[in-house]
């Protein structure tokens, strides 16, 4: 009896009964790794290339195996886009707006001041043009992504000396991830470019004044509260950051149908896993930061306002100057506004009166 005929005549039980691997285990060996931007301490944002590749290699049979390296272990965090376009390594994890040097529309698919919850960046993603857009702009970088995990709403970091005005932010030497660079700048601070590994000792040495990361799961593994004891709120600049699995497309190409399933499967599990993750341990984290001597404090009306309007501003130029931004920023801002329309009357108000209850 040939194969296919066994396959019909006895169904799956009896091919393994009959010792007859399925497809998946037919597929060729494949061996890929995988350049995070991230320190391996992080067991959450790190954590999500590794959820990835024990998915893959799961639903594989361990026919297709990833090896995932934290940031400086085979090049340095922001270098991953370009080795991964070279082909040096076959996929990275990593956030998109930590390459807004390069492209402006990087951004856009990880996160922009005053853009999508997390939520919404997911629906925009999976259910509108979101994943079409950005995968026609990483086309230029021989790279095609997927979503791979989104941080939520995040905090606006640790500062060590208070933020009672706009004033305050003036001259102050401010690490904040990528594209958020561009408005920080425009509001009279000095952004500055560093990877999570090197921030705390940044503040400890007073080569900076204040930093962000994410939140405090994060933020307190980091130890970010023992050396600036102010901690803002909300990150107005991420709404909720969507992380991007990248992967060179001449690599993506190779693989066969089967394995690609395997990874479309598998990120999109990282994608849930790594935000519940945060939501389930943000909490406990906060009330032991405020416990310590965090000080948790709202940033004052004027700078989330002037924050506002020039991010508004930024993207209007941008729009002019940038036809990649123009292309996609035109689609997301309409959807944002759609989402925000929508949520005004479900999510938002739901969540006030919850947020106002003594639970």
């Amino acid at each position: 009896m040939n194969r296919r005929a066994l396959i019909r005549h006895a169904g799956i039980a009896g091919v393994l009964a009959a010792g007859v691997a399925p497809a998946v285990h037919a597929q060729t060996a494949v061996r890929w790794r995988l350049a995070s931007s991230f320190p391996q301490s992080l067991d959450t944002i790190y954590g999500a290339a590794e959820s990835f590749a024990q998915h893959v290699r799961a639903v594989s049979g361990g026919k297709f195996e990833i090896s995932v390296h934290a940031a400086g272990e085979l090049m340095p965090a922001f270098d991953v886009v370009d080795n991964v376009r070279r082909g040096s390594v076959e996929a990275a994890h990593t956030a998109p707006y930590y390459f807004a040097d390069k492209d402006e529309t990087f951004a856009i698919g990880g996160a922009i001041p005053f853009g999508l919850n997390s939520r919404q960046m997911s629906a925009w993603t999976f259910e509108g043009n979101g994943l079409k857009l950005m995968r026609e702009f990483y086309a230029d970088y021989n790279i095609i992504n997927f979503a791979c995990g989104n941080t939520g709403a995040q905090m606006g970091g640790w500062f060590r000396k208070e933020i009672r005005s706009l004033a305050d932010m003036k001259s102050l030497k401010f690490r904040v991830g990528g594209f958020t660079s561009k408005v920080i700048e425009r509001m009279g601070a000095r952004p500055q470019s560093l990877p999570g590994g090197d921030i705390y000792q940044a503040l400890e040495q007073r080569v900076i004044d204040a930093a962000e990361w994410i939140g405090p799961y994060d933020d307190q593994k980091l130890g970010f509260n023992k050396v600036a004891p102010n901690y803002y709120y909300p990150g107005w600049w991420e709404g909720g950051l969507q992380l991007d699995l990248y992967i060179n497309q001449k690599v993506w190409e190779a693989l066969s149908t089967v394995n690609k399933a395997i990874v479309k499967i598998a990120s999109a599990a990282a994608h849930v896993e790594m935000q519940a993750k945060y939501d389930a341990r943000n909490p406990t984290a906060l009330k032991q930061l405020v416990g310590a001597g965090a000080r948790l404090r709202p940033f004052p009306a004027d700078v989330m306002n002037a924050a506002f309007k020039e991010s508004m501003a930024l993207y209007e130029e941008l729009s002019v100057s940038n036809p990649n931004w123009r292309r996609v920023y035109a689609d997301y801002a309409r959807f944002r506004g759609d989402q925000n329309l929508w949520f005004r009357f479900t999510e938002s108000t739901f969540d006030r009166f919850m947020q106002s209850q003594k639970l």
